[in-house]
């Protein structure tokens, strides 16, 4: 991005608004923030001049949401290992959780600890083939749940960029491409309760308001805070809602037999095929596409099908996880398991996720047991398949029913098993993986030391010479004060490392990752007609018309969502990473950014600290008028920015 004046200025300009991204807080100005190093590569973008233009509508108020009056609860614990999610940042969580923690049962609004327990269901957001055994495609007819309408979206692969209105949530388009299949139709009847839900929520106007009542109606009656207090990272909550309709329009079976027509679901991708028996658990999973003749003959078999990311095939799910994680600050997914009547398709196990299952239809039986030792309370990675006699007493036992919720904590082990009347379809909603205090670190150390060896000579100077005879293990239990002097010495050095180390740098780069993980924006319709998404360019009387996108000084523009960009200074230079061009398929595009020139990284700053206010464009800090629509009309074209009124009526 060119401005103008000399090459001097630019290195100036550069300078000091690069700094200005990773301010210190008041008192610590000691030095710079150093960039942590980058990967992927480098995509330059640099804003295009051009005229003028204007912007859009405001939302209308939220009406308010109906939580349920009443909610029971018995002690629950998380599952592990099947499926993967980012994580969210509801509080702070205990610094030492502990490990027998109380079920609690919530009750008329009441959380009561000490209910006995019931069951506990298999969660995770998984993105890929589940390990083990296969065997090749059972033959036979295809039985298993109706196909009937979808409650939720339906079928049709779809991909590139969607333009409209996203089914299923009563959405709005879906901003960036839906690469995937977009999968199925919007909800029968469009009355669910679901679609209903995020309707209302899309006339708020701040995305953190969304993200905040959405996950306050998740977990009604407990609030929030209370469910933070005392079960966040703590102890699993059973929620009894006696509502089979509270969960209506996010998934069901002829969703799921929906995807599975659509032609895109694929074995060890999308779907496995699971089943426990006798203590060993299988997956069957043939290779190539998932058809339904062969998917329902395993289910009719006696096999569960773990749908992998629904969110994929499902433009509800897919709405209903965007919103969740900007109120977890980090990866939400999901799975869905559709288990048979009288079967299990799990072995038990614990996950490295924290675990919300909601029971969908039918109802299952849950075990949740405690963490057996220390080193399996929230633990980094998940767990092997169990066996029964690993496994003790459980804390919780519980059959879940259509509408209840089951919140367990990662290392908390669990198993779930269908009673022989009725199936079970449920959605586990996982984050938090691998979003603790040592992850951060993991990526604030390395980049201290690095400064460190840069800046202090003290780091640089040589090992003693003979440090070798008297340090290591084989001399842990000698008397000598050289080894004293040199674990003195190692521990002050670990001590001054504070000093270097550029922990604004490490988050934003824990920030970008997220971004990466995050699933794109679904839109409402008045965003998307004060975005690009919505911008009338099209073919017409034999050529394109309604092509230029004309931004003015005086247009008002605001960022889509809150969190949807985010700047990083890095060895190549300043990045702006974002959202809005990712994928519904986990991974599936690289992450996105444009390189910034530095004299614009004080505009983008305004831009990400003025939402959800509207600003014009010539409030922006550029240097001309040319760089601020420049600057504007660039990032309006990659769907970060919106403006205030629709540029073209049509």
């Amino acid at each position: 991005m060119a401005a103008g004046g000399g090459e001097d200025q630019r290195r100036r300009l550069g300078r000091l608004s690069a700094l200005s991204v990773y301010r210190r807080a008041a008192g610590t100005g000691r030095r710079r923030e150093t960039p942590l190093p980058a990967g992927g590569k480098r995509a330059k973008a640099r804003p295009r001049r051009r005229g003028a233009g204007s912007g859009g509508p405001q939302a209308e108020a939220l009406p308010p949401i109906a939580l349920p009056s009443r909610v029971e609860g018995d002690k629950a614990q998380p599952k592990r290992g099947e499926a993967r999610i980012g994580g969210p940042e509801p509080g702070t969580p205990p610094q030492t959780p502990p490990q027998t923690p109380p079920v609690a049962a919530a009750t008329a609004g009441l959380v009561e600890p000490g209910k006995e327990p019931t069951g506990g269901p298999q969660a995770k957001r998984q993105r890929g083939p589940a390990s083990g055994p296969a065997s090749g495609p059972a033959s036979g007819p295809a039985s298993g749940p109706a196909s009937g309408p979808a409650s939720g979206p339906a079928s049709g692969p779809a991909s590139g960029p969607a333009s409209g209105p996203a089914s299923g949530p009563a959405s709005g388009p879906a901003s960036g491409p839906a690469s995937g299949p977009a999968g199925p139709r919007p909800a029968s009847g469009g009355g669910s309760g679901v679609v209903r839900l995020l309707e209302r929520l899309g006339r708020l106007e701040d995305s953190r308001q969304r993200a905040a009542e959405l996950f306050r109606w998740l977990m009604a009656p407990v609030a929030p805070g209370e469910f933070v207090g005392r079960h966040w990272e703590r102890a699993p909550l059973l929620v009894r809602r006696g509502d089979p309709s509270y969960y209506a329009g996010l998934f069901s079976t002829a969703d799921f037999d929906s995807a599975l027509r659509s032609g895109e679901v694929h074995f060890g991708t999308h779907l496995d095929v699971t089943s426990y028996a006798e203590g060993m658990r299988e997956t069957h999973n043939p290779s190539g596409r998932a058809l339904p003749a062969v998917v329902w003959d395993f289910y009719q078999n006696g096999c569960s099908l773990r749908l992998l990311s629904p969110q994929t095939f499902s433009p509800t799910v897919w709405h209903f996880l965007s919103i969740l994680q900007e109120h977890f600050g980090s990866m939400v997914g999901a799975n869905t398991y559709l288990t048979p009547p009288g079967t299990q398709g799990f072995a038990p196990h614990y996950d490295d996720i924290e675990a919300f299952v909601l029971q969908l239809e039918g109802k299952k039986h849950w075990r949740v047991y405690s963490p057996r030792r220390d080193a399996e309370v929230l633990p980094q990675f998940s767990s092997p398949n169990l066996t029964q006699a690993e496994l003790g007493e459980p804390m919780l036992e519980t059959v879940l029913e259509a509408g209840d919720l089951l919140y367990f904590p990662r290392g908390f082990i669990h198993q779930g098993n269908c009673l022989p009347d009725a199936h079970s379809l449920h959605i586990t909603v996982s984050s938090y993986q691998r979003n603790s205090w040592g992850d951060f670190l993991e990526k604030l150390l390395p980049a201290a030391l690095h400064m460190a060896l840069e800046e202090d000579v003290e780091y640089r100077q040589g090992l003693p010479m003979d440090y070798l005879r008297y340090m290591g293990v084989a001399n842990s239990d000698a008397a000598d004060a050289r080894r004293a002097a040199f674990v003195e010495k190692v521990q002050s050095l670990v001590k001054k490392l504070i000093d270097y180390a550029p922990i604004d740098a490490a988050v934003d780069q824990r920030a970008k990752s997220f971004l990466h993980d995050c699933l794109p924006p679904v839109l409402t319709p008045s965003e998307k007609a004060r975005s690009v998404y919505g911008f009338p360019a099209r073919w017409q009387d034999g050529g394109p018309c309604h092509v230029d996108i004309v931004i003015t000084k005086d247009t008002e523009v605001r960022l889509l969502r809150h969190g949807i960009a985010r700047l990083c200074n890095e060895e190549g230079g300043v990045m702006l990473y974002y959202t809005t061009e990712n994928s519904r398929e986990y991974h599936k595009e690289e992450p996105k950014f444009l390189e910034i020139d530095p004299e614009f990284t004080d505009s983008i700053e305004f831009l990400l600290s003025s939402y959800p206010n509207h600003v014009s464009v010539d409030t922006l800090p550029c240097e001309t008028s040319d760089d601020k629509i420049s600057l504007a009309t660039l990032l309006f074209e990659k769907g970060i920015l919106t403006t205030k009124k629709p540029l073209l009526q049509v």
